[in-house]
This record gives C-alpha cells, sequence and structure tokens, in this order.
C-alpha cells in the first residue's frame, strides 16, 4: 500500500498499525485486513476496469444499506478512487465463506447442516418486504439481458452470442421479484458460529428474479441429491426445476 491511499484511508478510519493480505481472496480484487487502535476493517481493491465498476456497485450498494438492519451485510465506511485502482472500506466480518466452511467440515452431516442453514438464509431474505432503495428501473431480465450483450460482444464473459439469443427467446415465465442478492454462490454468503449469516460481494444486489439467486445458491451442489434436500428444507418457498436451473445458471450466469 502506497503512503498516498494510506493516508486517505487514514481519513477514514484513523491511524492504521497493521495490515494484513487475507489468504482468502476474491477473484475480482485484493483484499486486506487493517487494524487500527480499537477495531478491524477489510479493504477491497480492484486494479482492472471491469471489476473497478463492479466495486464501484458494491459500494453504492452497501452505503445504501447502512443502518437498514433487515439485511446482513457488511457496515460501509468509504470507497477511495484513484487513477488506476479503487478501494472499499468495510467493517471486518469474523468468519469464512460458505465455501470455505465446506471444504473445512468435518462430516458429511456437518456439511448438510450448513448448506441447510444457507437455504434458511436465502428464504428470510427473499420473504422480506423490497426496499425501495434497491429497486431497479425496468424489467430485471431484460435489463440482465442488454447487459449480457454488451459483455459478450466485448469479450468479457464465457457467454457466447448464439447463447444469448436462445435466453432472449426461451425466457421462463415472469414470478414475484423479490430483492435477490444478484450472484448468489456459495462463495458469497459468509458463515458465522456454524451457521451463514451474512452476504458479502453484493454489487449485484437489487429486485429481481428469486430463481436466479436460487440457482447459484445450489450450482457447486446440483449433483448431490443429499445436499439439495438439505438445502430446501431450509429454503421452502419455491423450488427451480431443472428448466428454469439450466437458463440461470448454465445460460444468463455465463455472462457475469
Amino acid at each position: 500500500m502506497n503512503h498516498i491511499l494510506q493516508g486517505k484511508i487514514e481519513e477514514v478510519i484513523g491511524s492504521i498499525h497493521k495490515t494484513i493480505v487475507l489468504d482468502e481472496q476474491g477473484w475480482t480484487s485484493e483484499v486486506r485486513r487493517i487494524f487500527t487502535s480499537d477495531r478491524s476493517y477489510l479493504l477491497k481493491s480492484s486494479y482492472k476496469e471491469k471489476y473497478r465498476t463492479w466495486l464501484k456497485e458494491e459500494a453504492q450498494v452497501l452505503k445504501k444499506l447502512n443502518k437498514k438492519t433487515v439485511i446482513s451485510v457488511p457496515v460501509y465506511f468509504g470507497f477511495i478512487e484513484e487513477k488506476d485502482s479503487d478501494h472499499l472500506i468495510m467493517s471486518f466480518e469474523d468468519g469464512m465463506s460458505l465455501t470455505a466452511a465446506l471444504s473445512k467440515a468435518a462430516s458429511d452431516t456437518e456439511r448438510k447442516s450448513l448448506i441447510w442453514s444457507f437455504g434458511q438464509f436465502l428464504h428470510r431474505f427473499h420473504e422480506k418486504e423490497p426496499l425501495e432503495i434497491l429497486k431497479g428501473e425496468g424489467d430485471w431480465l431484460e435489463g440482465q439481458l442488454v447487459k449480457a450483450q454488451h459483455h459478450a460482444e466485448n469479450g468479457q464473459c464465457d457467454g457466447s452470442l448464439p447463447l444469448l439469443e436462445h435466453l432472449k427467446t426461451n425466457k421462463p415465465a415472469p414470478v414475484i421479484h423479490t430483492m435477490i442478492h444478484g450472484d448468489c454462490t456459495t462463495d458469497n454468503v459468509m458463515v458465522i458460529d456454524g451457521d451463514v449469516q451474512l452476504f458479502i460481494d453484493v454489487a449485484g444486489m437489487t429486485v429481481g428474479d428469486p430463481r436466479y439467486d436460487e440457482s447459484l445458491a445450489i450450482r457447486k451442489f446440483m449433483n448431490n441429491p443429499e445436499y439439495v434436500t438439505a438445502f430446501y428444507e431450509g429454503y421452502t418457498r419455491y423450488r427451480v426445476n431443472m428448466e428454469e436451473f439450466h437458463y440461470f445458471d448454465e445460460g444468463l450466469y455465463e455472462f457475469f
């Protein structure tokens, strides 16, 4: 960390005593834990244009949600834009991603308990009354397809233009929109004291189709019937069918 950036961070949180680069890193950013005299913070830094855009969107969502205790997310403290990088300062939460927790679990019983907790956490989130501050303009899926087109044309995703045309002509029947995380994989929820309790990486949090969250939530264990059953014992509001799952996970998600 250069001295200029450190000075800007200290204007927000006070004098920095120690900085640790965290082992569990995201694909899009560098993550550090920063200690001051009275607490610690998380510093998330991005350098590529696409990922800087996502980080700014995440900062905007967290800033909107400050003091909105209805959704469990880290606390926003500040956002610093530099010429070649952007930096988000938020609260440090003492836990681990669900992906990490599942890999460290000592038994299948423990893994199923964690997955059940994930299902219940997402169920409660989708059942909440949508916050006005998270609502976007226009139809959510149409907006995602527009973004997908841009990403495909600029080589910024794995999805192809023929796949995109298929998605445009085979849209699933509409459902009532809820608040959604927008990238609800096991990487993007945190386990604290044995339960899934917190959303992270919230750049895509908005009001949209809950089947997108649901499909991404189960993608890593879709081929394990016992794990899927555990998830749906917690998430009881709806169960995506295979056509919906393929549309959202193996279709739309290929562009993001």
